[in-house]
């Protein structure tokens, strides 16, 4: 039996116009990703036809022969020559899913990570018996862990901050996306600049810059030359904006409220020296799935 052919003379198109069909659309980008040695070239391929498509992989599956509109097809070749110019997929996309919800993400922010899942959950635990929790999260991005809170506790309100104007754009437009922009105010701040100590949080939520600057050339490509270094690296040991956290915070918590905060690889015996036990009681660092001290959980002594 011979097969359809996944390429063919378009018949509305006079015998002039090549129709390329799903299946030979993929096959070309799996082609050319993994050329630009780009890892799981054969998914990330998936991945981008998918948005383009805007539709599940199940329906690449289900609709291989299927051609592809000339607009389609342009759209989704753009965005594999990105990627195999090491742009990461997150961007390309424009989307990212974290805590099970779906989050825009562009280059103003940094890409949400699984273990940052962890600083969710950690959190959501320690408030699990406070009423209308108030909460602070310092360095916003693209909001994916106020919204996340929010998005699980109905009565909670949050105020998120972060240096950059176009981050705490997109976040603005996940918390709308996610129906929580009335239940979160976002400021433009360095940490607590901007903010009124008078106003205190039950509990400060961090995903800090924390990554060396001496690390930095041993990053991912994809992390290295496109997330934003502002979210990345404070500069020098990367546990500067970590340290004013640890000082400042206390002014901003109610009596025995937590900050909890994540922290690099290697990084908790560091950390671990820089926590004040007059101020603070270490509660854990909580590991993430593969065995790495990830979040640290504190509580404001009385």
């Amino acid at each position: 039996m011979s097969q359809q052919p996944d390429s063919e003379r378009d018949p509305a198109g006079g015998g002039g116009d090549v129709v390329t069909t799903i299946a030979r659309a993929l096959r070309e980008a799996a082609d050319a990703l993994g050329d630009a040695s780009v890892e799981e070239p054969r998914r990330e391929a998936a991945t981008l036809l998918a948005a383009t498509l805007a539709r599940d992989r199940a329906y690449l599956i289900a609709h291989s022969d299927d051609a592809l509109a000339p607009d389609a097809l342009k759209l989704f070749r753009d965005g594999v020559r990105r990627r195999a110019a090491g742009e990461p997929t997150q961007y390309v996309t424009g989307r990212q899913e974290f805590y099970g919800l779906d989050f825009e993400v562009s280059p103003a922010v940094l890409i949400p990570r699984p273990e940052t899942e962890l600083l969710v959950e950690t959190t959501l635990d320690l408030l699990r018996d406070v009423r209308a929790p108030r909460v602070c999260d310092v360095g916003a991005g693209s909001g994916c862990v106020a919204v996340a809170l929010l998005h699980e506790r109905a009565d909670a309100r949050a105020v998120a901050v972060d240096i950059s104007a176009d981050a705490l754009r997109v976040a603005a437009r996940n918390a709308a996306r996610h129906a929580v922009a009335g239940r979160l105010a976002l400021v433009a701040s360095d940490c607590f600049a901007a903010l009124d100590p008078s106003h205190k949080f039950d509990l400060i939520a961090s995903n800090p810059p924390y990554v060396a600057e001496g690390d930095l050339d041993s990053l991912q490509r994809e992390v290295r030359e496109h997330e934003p270094r502002v979210a990345l690296t404070p500069g020098g040991d990367g546990l500067s904006v970590i340290r004013r956290l640890l000082e400042d915070a206390p002014r901003f918590l109610r009596e025995g409220g937590c900050l909890v905060f994540e922290i690099g690889f290697d990084q908790h015996e560091a950390v671990r020296r820089l926590i004040d036990a007059r101020v603070w009681t270490l509660l854990e660092i909580h590991k993430d799935l593969q065995g790495i001290p990830r979040t640290v959980a504190l509580r404001l002594n009385g």
